[in-house]
């Protein structure tokens, strides 16, 4: 791939792509994408990728992932993947905003700095609402409170400058009641009580994830690539059990198998050695390729598709935008129970995975409820 960052003029270099001109519309790399924003700011060090998939139901929010990618291709790829999953995420869970997410480019512990946050900051002011950052892997709410002093389309901000704080509390709240609605699905019961699940990541979300668990009365094993991520769980829950590694995990006689940590743990590989009858877990972009949900489909695995069960952190930063009520977030994510169980029954009548299922319900708001905006008004 070349250089999309190019050769950076003085200050800063803000390029908008949307495809080779000659290309056939939504058949390029940018496939559906209404806008992707390269941003550059040599000085600070900058190099970040805005993303926005859909804004048919409103302004598009998704966090800014800071990771230290191998390349700028593979960063393109995850932020066009991740800004399509927030589009539906935000769809299914009836708030009125789109789609769309952005990556920085870095190493967080060595990179990031104020004058970079802050050169992000006015990125995102440059597009005029078109998209609303918050916190996501690598950034957190000290983070946005930085950007923030640049950009009024912030969220996910510390309680100290009147935000919501940090998304993960709702994100691992409605993995649980996912995780409870596929429980009712499968075993009869909404409750993880005597189960044994399984999970992959106890970061910001997953140790979040095991705290419910435990207070249910499931049997829990985790693993991490922290040692102190594991220490910290087994601090708090001596009685939980740790294993090696996603290869160890995958394989252990498991009723749940929940992936918390980067992207496509469900790939050629874990599906065929996978044990659990339910995965339901916090990551984002679960399934490696396409064809996967239905490789789960033919070993009887339910999959809770990831957009719908981990909305509870959008939730939570959304609902920051017009004064945060932790109650009210609360309670809106406490539906993503009656979201999930809905997309199963849907799934069964209509013979399809419940990651079909759940686009398709997803695709249906976009379409019913974006098609108002052309009422003029």
């Amino acid at each position: 791939m070349p250089n999309v960052f190019g050769t950076p003029h003085k200050g800063a270099e803000h390029a908008t792509q949307g495809g080779d001109p000659a290309e056939t519309p939504g058949t390029s790399r940018f496939g559906n994408h209404e806008q992707v924003v390269f941003c550059q700011d040599e000085a600070s060090g900058l190099r970040a990728i805005i993303a926005i998939y859909s804004t048919a139901l409103g302004p598009s929010l998704g966090g800014t992932r800071f990771f230290p990618y191998a390349s700028e291709d593979e960063a393109l790829t995850d932020v066009l993947n991740l800004s399509r999953g927030m589009a539906y995420k935000t769809a299914l869970a009836g708030l009125d905003l789109g789609g769309g997410k952005a990556v920085i480019i870095g190493d967080p512990s060595v990179d990031k700095n104020e004058a970079m946050l802050r050169a992000y900051g006015r990125f995102i002011q440059s597009l005029n609402g078109r998209y609303y950052t918050a916190c996501d892997v690598g950034t957190f709410s000290e983070d946005m409170d930085v950007i923030a002093r640049e950009s009024t389309y912030v969220t996910g901000r510390t309680v100290a400058h009147g935000g919501a704080g940090d998304s993960s509390i709702l994100t691992a709240f409605g993995v649980f009641q996912g995780m409870r609605a596929a429980a009712e699905t499968v075993w009869g019961h909404p409750t993880l009580r005597g189960r044994r699940v399984g999970v992959e990541g106890v970061g910001k979300v997953g140790h979040r994830l095991v705290e419910h668990l435990v207070k249910d009365g499931a049997d829990v094993v985790i693993c991490d690539v922290s040692e102190a991520a594991v220490e910290r769980v087994r601090a708090a829950h001596p009685e939980v059990e740790v294993v090696a590694d996603t290869d160890a995990i995958v394989r252990t006689d498991l009723d749940v198998y929940a992936p918390c940590a980067l992207g496509g743990s469900l790939n050629d590989d874990t599906v065929p050695a996978l044990k659990a009858k339910v995965v339901c877990g916090a990551a984002n972009n679960q399934l490696a390729h396409a064809g996967v949900e239905k490789s789960l489909a033919d070993r009887d695995v339910l999959y809770a598709p990831d957009y719908v069960v981990n909305s509870g952190g959008v939730i939570q930063v959304a609902d920051e935008i017009g004064g945060f009520n932790f109650d009210r977030a609360k309670a809106r994510a406490t539906g993503i129970y009656d979201t999930t169980r809905k997309i199963f029954a849907l799934a069964d009548d209509e013979g399809v995975p419940p990651a079909v299922a759940a686009d398709r319900l997803a695709e249906r708001r976009m379409t019913e409820v974006g098609r108002l905006r052309t009422i003029l008004l």
